[in-house]
């Protein structure tokens, strides 16, 4: 599947939208807390597990060239540099 180039604002802003409106209440469950899910921001496809690259290459495994959004599950970012993750979910 071809698609236009996107700008990481655009990324950033379906794969969020993706998420909140059609994948939240599916996987944030206590199994999945703290795990990471990469998001195909064109199809809705995700993939959950432990580290970004893994859930990233099944993902590209599926669409080489898919445009790809990731999220720690239950938390406001992926990993934290200088900083603390704060937990999102209850």
């Amino acid at each position: 599947m071809s698609h236009p180039t996107l700008s990481s604002q655009e990324v950033a802003q379906r794969g969020k939208e993706l998420y909140e409106k059609s994948i939240r209440a599916k996987v944030e469950t206590q199994k999945n807390i703290g795990k990471i899910i990469s998001i195909n921001v064109e199809t809705g496809d995700y993939e959950i597990g432990d580290d970004l690259v893994e859930t990233s290459l099944r993902l590209r495994s599926k669409q080489t060239d898919a445009v790809l959004w990731g999220e720690k599950i239950g938390f406001d970012a992926v990993y934290a540099v200088g900083g603390t993750l704060l937990r999102m979910a209850q």
